[in-house]
């Protein structure tokens, strides 16, 4: 029997072979593969690995964690940005490799908007504000107090110039017109063992990395950049209670695929991974590793990284940081 041209177009679309709905409707056709642009062992790639182990079910294929470190985060997702445009390859960036690397790089080989489509927002590391323990402060107006009273004495760690802790202080000396002396760091742990020891007085730091010395009261906690307190230490206030306006400075964490990824599939992946961090057993499972919870759809995400490269651009102009 002969077929008509309505017929074998129909034919082929319905196969999946023009690329039209029906190749959304299949996805994924193999395994996923989130890539974490840091090394081993840290807040996102914990993340990475609660949510691929989740998600594999729902979505019928296996999902595993690559880590592509270096480059400040930037090697990783620069793979991902020019990776197939189909789904099957994601990347757990944060703050720093979809925001302050735009800013702050001459050239990080990507656009954080044009060659990526965010799947979902999906938690916060959240800045404590962390001073060390016989500083003689216990709150924000105190240190901001001290800080005025001897300008530039106070000196205050980070885990490297232009990077959130960095620019998350910053952004304090800007809202309260305070001077303190920057010292930099090689990540997080180098700089909460100078705290400990004393040779530094204050710093912005991802809760995770010093969640322990607070508990133990090795360092003294201030207070909490973010909107909302952190689950895991609810007594520390927020820097908002306490009347330090707009200067919440959370480093999050967001999934996202290639830029002309097919909407019906940013879509499924949007929402089994939205599923996934609803369920209370995963929502407990980060939180016990420092993360918050906080997710955003798409769409919600994409304007919330449009509104981060403009705050954080300022913060960087008005500082005058410049990259390593």
């Amino acid at each position: 029997m002969r077929l008509s041209r309505r017929h074998f177009v129909a034919g082929m679309a319905a196969s999946g072979l023009f690329g039209g709905p029906a190749h959304a409707q299949e996805f994924p056709v193999k395994q996923i593969r989130i890539v974490v642009p840091y090394p081993p062992g840290g807040p996102t790639d914990a993340l990475a690995r609660i949510v691929a182990q989740d998600i594999a079910g729902p979505l019928g294929q296996a999902v595993i964690v690559e880590n592509r470190p270096g480059a400040s985060g930037a090697i990783g997702s620069r793979e991902v940005a020019k990776a197939d445009p189909d789904g099957h390859t994601l990347v757990l960036g944060n703050n720093q490799t979809h925001a302050t690397n735009a800013i702050l790089m001459k050239d990080a080989g990507y656009d954080p908007q044009t060659d990526f489509v965010p799947v979902a927002g999906l938690a916060d590391l959240q800045h404590a504000l962390v001073v060390r323990k016989d500083l003689g402060v216990s709150s924000v107006l105190e240190l901001v107090a001290l800080a005025k009273k001897d300008p530039g004495k106070l000196n205050y760690g980070s885990t490297g110039t232009g990077s959130g802790s960095h620019l998350a202080m910053e952004l304090l000396k800007t809202r309260t017109g305070t001077q303190m002396q920057h010292v930099p760091f090689k990540g997080a742990a180098p700089m909460a063992l100078e705290i400990l020891a004393g040779r530094i007085d204050v710093a912005f730091a991802t809760l995770p990395s010093v969640l322990g010395q607070i508990q133990a009261k090795e360092m003294k906690a201030l207070a909490i950049a973010s909107n909302m307190r952190a689950p895991q230490v609810p007594d520390v206030p927020l820097l908002k209670e306490q009347g330090i306006l707009d200067s919440e400075a959370d480093s999050w964490l967001a999934l996202f695929a290639p830029g002309k990824t097919p909407p019906a599939v940013v879509d499924k992946l949007s929402k089994v991974v939205l599923a996934s961090l609803a369920k209370p057993a995963i929502a407990e499972a980060a939180t016990k590793q420092g993360i918050a919870v906080n997710v955003r759809g798409s769409e919600a995400f994409k304007a919330y990284l449009a509104a981060e490269l403009k705050k954080w651009g300022e913060v960087v102009r008005v500082a005058n940081v410049k990259a390593p």
